[in-house]
């Protein structure tokens, strides 16, 4: 399944790999200061303009995952695209069990959510299935970029095309808590905004900056979990939309709610629940041929424990 690589030495991979998603991060956070304006990062024009940037950057972010793969020499059985996660095999459980998986995780949150709605269920539902709602959405520039472009091209570029990378030179477990890094540090450009147009004080922004910085890695390790353990793109996608959708949990406001017993027993009870089902409902027997499996030695600890 995996022909390992015989001329270069491990350093020399992981040299060229570490470079590669450098290279990468840095193209896609530049991507967005290729444009000139006074305007913040809110404004529907700066959101427009970033979104051809990002997207560009995106269509070519799968030459960087074959550039390293010519100049370190690695021969696999896998195509690019199906390195990146895009396959058919799986692609149904791969579609709905992570999504599930964090809607558990997020039990509080929603349940919190819920209690708040004016709505009730049916009324949720016509909207719901309402198309002028969508509508609405599809012409909101902040909701395209939290919900469809950022998950879109941030999973694209700091999973996909990123972990095939490091995974050869650590293993799929070390891959999984280094490739966040790169993604953390790319969100430190919002300081530069932060302090350019003055939204805080600079302690505050740097505090907000370091905040920002270890929840996206977390969530990072997280779809990164994902994207090895299915082998898919669409599931770490759409866990991405689904927690920009929900944020940060708002656990002080939770805790002066007039149901917050309810309201934290359902964020224990959904935490207890994730760790228990996080394994069982990402084994990767469940969608098929993992392909970063190719790129591991067979015979290994990491090749027996998630190909096998």
């Amino acid at each position: 399944m995996s022909e390992a690589l015989e001329e270069a030495p491990g350093s020399g991979i992981c040299a060229v790999s570490v470079l590669c998603c450098l290279s990468l991060a840095c193209s896609y956070v530049g991507s967005l200061y290729v444009w000139k304006s006074g305007l913040s990062r809110d404004h529907p024009a700066v959101i427009k303009r970033r979104f051809t940037s990002v997207l560009v950057v995106s269509l070519l972010s799968p030459l960087f995952l074959w550039v390293w793969k010519e100049v370190t020499g690695i021969k696999t059985g896998a195509a690019i695209l199906s390195l990146m996660g895009f396959r058919l095999e799986g692609l149904l459980t791969a579609t709905i069990l992570p999504l599930l998986l964090t809607m558990i995780l997020f039990l509080g949150p929603l349940v919190h959510l819920s209690l708040d709605c004016p709505w009730d269920f049916i009324d949720g539902l016509k909207v719901a299935f309402d198309l002028r709602f969508w509508m609405l959405c599809v012409t909101d520039m902040r909701w395209l970029r939290n919900q469809v472009i950022a998950p879109l091209t941030e999973e694209l570029v700091f999973r996909a095309c990123m972990l095939p990378m490091l995974v050869p030179c650590t293993s799929p477990g070390t891959a999984i808590f280094t490739c966040p890094l790169f993604f953390g540090i790319a969100h430190f450009h919002h300081v530069i905004e932060q302090l350019r147009f003055r939204q805080g004080t600079i302690v505050n922004i740097f505090l907000s900056a370091a905040f920002q910085f270890s929840y996206t890695a977390v969530f990072g390790a997280y779809t990164a979990f994902i994207f090895i353990r299915t082998g898919h793109f669409i599931g770490p996608v759409l866990c991405h939309s689904f927690c920009n959708y929900i944020g940060f949990p708002a656990i002080f406001t939770a805790l002066d709610h007039p149901q917050r017993t309810t309201i934290l027993f359902f964020y224990i009870l959904g935490v207890v629940l994730f760790f228990l089902m996080l394994y069982p409902v990402t084994d990767p027997s469940l969608y098929g041929d993992i392909p970063v499996c190719y790129l591991l030695e067979k015979g290994s600890p990491s090749h027996h424990s998630l190909c096998s």
